[in-house]
């Protein structure tokens, strides 16, 4: 508790974003689609998505940090601004899109989407996975702004424009 006392006064999260993207598919490599409601189930991932069901690319490798995914859209337009890379927000294969909130600085930290309670567990950094998907290019557009995995700590329905906080 003192530790993470010690790293609110260090690097204090005060900011609050916004859900603009929600995105799952429902089998590995397979088409991501656009949602503007989803359901977030504690311990396992959104209702009908692949990782939820144990079928994504890596569902067989344990651990945590494979429930949920985030992404900044401050991140995706800066791929188009820094490196030219064009993304649409699904084609990052990230669940949830957000606006206005430091996601990086959620790592280790609870935060709340709408009402459901999460934990960032880390940076989801970009993958040659994602680069054969998408542009070869976009594993540079994304070192260190690829976004957040997260844990769900609780059930719970997200939308669109819900907020993003840290708890």
């Amino acid at each position: 508790m003192r530790a993470e006392r010690d790293a609110d006064r260090l690097c204090p999260v005060r900011s609050e974003g916004e859900v603009v993207g929600l995105y799952l598919a429902t089998e590995a490599g397979g088409p991501v689609a656009a949602r503007t409601e989803v359901k977030l189930r504690a311990g396992k991932g959104i209702e009908g998505d692949r990782y939820a069901a144990g079928d994504g690319r890596w569902s067989d490798k344990g651990g945590t940090g494979r429930q949920l995914t985030l992404i900044e859209q401050e991140a995706i337009e800066a791929a188009l601004r820094d490196y030219r890379v064009e993304l649409a927000p699904g084609a990052t294969r990230r669940n949830i899109v957000t606006q206005g909130v430091a996601l990086n600085h959620l790592v280790g930290r609870r935060f709340r989407i709408g009402t459901v309670e999460l934990s960032g567990v880390r940076l989801a950094e970009p993958c040659s996975y994602l680069a054969g998907m998408t542009d070869a290019r976009i594993v540079r557009a994304l070192v260190h702004r690829g976004g957040l995995r997260a844990d769900i700590l609780t059930d719970g329905s997200v939308r669109l424009g819900d907020t993003v906080a840290p708890i």
